[in-house]
């Protein structure tokens, strides 16, 4: 039991660093994020290998 409510807390804490991190990628200014190589649409894409730890995603969207 105890186990479950612990990946119930890691997977909550996740999305919300995944939602705070896309967040902050798109209110970036523009200035900020082409001096970073960021484009802020990427941002749910950047936010994903961020946050769970993916080097790539379904659209073959590829970090290096």
């Amino acid at each position: 039991m105890t186990q479950i409510v612990n990946q119930l807390l890691d997977a909550a804490q996740k999305r919300i660093a995944y939602a705070r991190t896309v967040a902050e990628i798109e209110a970036m200014s523009l200035d900020v994020a082409l001096d970073l190589g960021i484009f802020r649409e990427d941002a749910p894409k950047i936010a994903q290998c961020a946050v769970y730890g993916n080097d790539r995603n379904a659209s073959g969207f590829r970090f290096h």
